[in-house]
């Protein structure tokens, strides 16, 4: 009699490893737990522009340190310790060199609450219901809040206050498993940085929410005042728990209407999504509007926020898919099946990719974009997706990719690629 585990096991083998190619290490990940295969990752590296991000994020990380008061600094700094060792060991660095900027908007969106109000601006109250009017000739938010019961509670609830939450996790573990390696790691850093982009223009560019003005009218805002629930109010009356209005009450980002991060997490996750899975377009586009509509109902948004987060999600959705968004291929059933990828649409030649052609330890942030430790795509030297071979300087200058042909040139090498065979 099989154990559960073995016969989970096997039909995970059999469902996702049935196509698997032949000596395919594409989509393998890298399983050391040697540092120095790390640091030799990082002596390999050639600096690019690509690298000003993680400049910008060790910045963000040290305003953060030094403005929040709590934990204590003996917390921060094991904090950073775990964090620093977890980038060091290839087998937990290939998760988190994508998680750092997700990291980075979540300790930045904590730190809120700590920076002192004479270094902020000043609020706006009229800027976002004047442009509501004028643009959309009323204050769209109020007119959905105007009429409430429990069942349109409970509708609104479950996008704003359940699957907004969990869906990044969900559609992180879908992207895995079904879309081409090196998927997940474009989408876990899109998402960061545009949830970054985000609480860095509600903390330059203050707004009220909706129901700030359902409460105090449009009287001067202060960073004194406390956060509210809104609608959520009531879903914490019909479940008699507490769940929102603790949590929305010390909120550290009371003013952060503009833009909806609630619009922006679900636009760029449809997006993905969506590029993945074509075929579901119009159910996930559904749950774009489930979700806009509950923000405004629950009065936490103007349409405009949401507008302004959507413009967002779509701007950083084009710049990667143009440049580092792996191509998906329709005939492959899980990221195991590839054995090779096309990275960026606006590439006018294909980078396949096989371990024949590449050296196995990969540079550092390359191990962090695509899952595999053996291969990646390259096409330009200014890319963060660069690739280092083994060949000759004369040989090496040769052409990757031929023009005429779109596969790749290169000259073959022994298994240890030390010389050519």
């Amino acid at each position: 009699m099989l154990l559960p585990t073995t016969y989970l096991r096997r039909k995970f083998r059999t469902f996702f490893m049935s196509d698997v190619p032949p000596s395919s290490t594409l989509a393998r990940l890298d399983r050391s737990w040697n540092v120095k295969k790390t640091l030799k990752r990082v002596q390999r590296h050639k600096w690019n522009l690509y690298d000003v991000q993680y400049l910008l994020d060790f910045t963000i990380a040290c305003f953060v340190f030094f403005v929040v008061t709590e934990p204590g600094v003996f917390f921060k700094l094991a904090i950073a310790a775990l964090f620093t060792l977890a980038l060091l060991v290839p087998i937990t660095s290939q998760f988190f060199f994508p998680f750092v900027p997700i990291g980075t908007w979540l300790i930045l969106f904590y730190s809120c609450r700590f920076i002192p109000a004479d270094w902020r601006p000043s609020i706006s109250v009229r800027v976002l219901p004047s442009l509501e009017t004028i643009l959309y000739g009323g204050n769209l938010s109020n007119v959905l809040a105007a009429h409430n019961n429990a069942l349109l509670d409970i509708l609104a609830w479950i996008p704003y206050g359940l699957i907004h939450f969990g869906a990044p996790f969900v559609c992180s573990a879908i992207m895995f498993l079904f879309a081409a390696p090196g998927t997940l790691p474009v989408f876990a850093r899109s998402f960061g940085y545009m949830n970054l982009i985000g609480v860095s223009i509600q903390l330059f560019f203050p707004t009220s929410p909706p129901w700030y003005e359902n409460i105090y009218g449009l009287a001067p805002a202060t960073y004194d005042i406390k956060g509210s629930p809104g609608g959520l109010a009531r879903v914490d009356g019909i479940l008699g728990l507490d769940l929102y209005t603790s949590s929305f009450t010390a909120s550290p980002m009371v003013f952060g209407a503009f833009p909806s991060l609630h619009s922006g997490c679900a636009v760029i996750e449809v997006l993905f999504m969506a590029y993945v899975f074509p075929r579901l377009t119009p159910f996930l586009l559904g749950y774009i509007l489930w979700i806009w509509w509950s923000t405004m109902y629950l009065t936490h948004h103007y349409f405009i926020d949401l507008i302004g987060g959507a413009i967002l999600s779509a701007t950083v959705f084009y710049i990667v898919s143009r440049n580092f968004l792996p191509a998906v291929q329709m005939d492959k059933a899980s990221r195991w099946a590839y054995d090779y990828v096309d990275m960026g649409l606006r590439r006018s030649t294909k980078a396949r990719l096989t371990k024949e052609f590449y050296v196995e330890d990969e540079e550092w942030g390359i191990s962090s974009s695509v899952e595999s430790g053996n291969a990646s795509p390259t096409e330009s030297p200014s890319s963060e997706w660069e690739i280092e071979t083994l060949a000759d300087n004369d040989e090496s200058k040769a052409p990757l990719v031929s023009n005429t042909t779109s596969k790749l040139q290169l000259p073959k090498y022994n298994e240890n690629y030390s010389e050519k065979v």
